[in-house]
């Protein structure tokens, strides 16, 4: 009998921190390595099981991708985008969620990680679809909507407030984003985020405020 078939499934305390433990080793392998070289072997190793308890939670490399995905998936819907609608003061919502989005955006952990995602997609497009859904997707919607309550409210003018919101979202991480996903810089300054943010928030008052 082998190993993967004696092992037993732990309690859940132990079993949620075992599982973690291995989805962090996972994620370190899938970033140093990229998908395709990753191999269950190296992913025990990194996470400090042996491949019997490795196998016991997750049967492939897929599903320990997608776990990690999960993961990225959460932590994407995490605050950047909850916006009080009842907030008029437009200008200082605009610059708090602008500089906490670009900030997170440019955080290299989540480069690494985004790279990986963007390498298996073809293959596995429906994980890639589950990053969208619950990041970019839900980001626009958020803020779209709080736009929409600051048209009602009379703050702002606006035909189509979920461009508006994906416009200024893009332009939160102009010339900061891409050259961090292509290792062509490092991450942007703090002070480098409030300049850029700042000339984001302008530009989109100067289109949208109401007269």
């Amino acid at each position: 009998m082998s190993e993967v078939q004696v092992l037993e499934r732990p309690d859940a305390t132990e079993d949620s921190a075992k599982r973690r433990q291995i989805v962090d080793g996972a994620r370190q392998v899938f970033m140093a390595l990229g998908f395709d070289a990753a191999s269950m072997g190296e992913i025990a190793k990194a996470a400090g099981v042996s491949k019997g308890t490795l196998y016991v939670y997750f049967k492939d490399k897929d599903e320990l991708f997608a776990a990690i995905v999960g993961q990225e998936c959460s932590f994407q819907a995490e605050g950047v985008f909850d916006f009080d609608h009842t907030d008029n003061d437009v200008e200082a919502a605009l610059l708090k969620h602008g500089k906490a989005f670009a900030e997170k955006i440019c955080d290299p952990r989540r480069q690494s990680q985004l790279r990986t995602v963007i390498a298996i997609a073809e293959r596995m497009p429906e994980l890639g679809r589950k990053v969208y859904e619950t990041g970019p997707a839900i980001g626009i919607a958020r803020m779209s909507a709080y736009l929409r309550a600051q048209v009602d409210a009379g703050v702002l003018a606006i035909e189509d407030c979920e461009v508006a919101a994906a416009q200024f979202i893009e332009t939160c991480h102009a010339t900061m984003f891409k050259p961090v996903l292509f290792n062509f810089a490092p991450p942007p300054t703090p002070e480098r985020i409030a300049h850029v943010v700042g000339i984001a928030v302008r530009t989109f008052l100067a289109a949208y405020r109401k007269k």
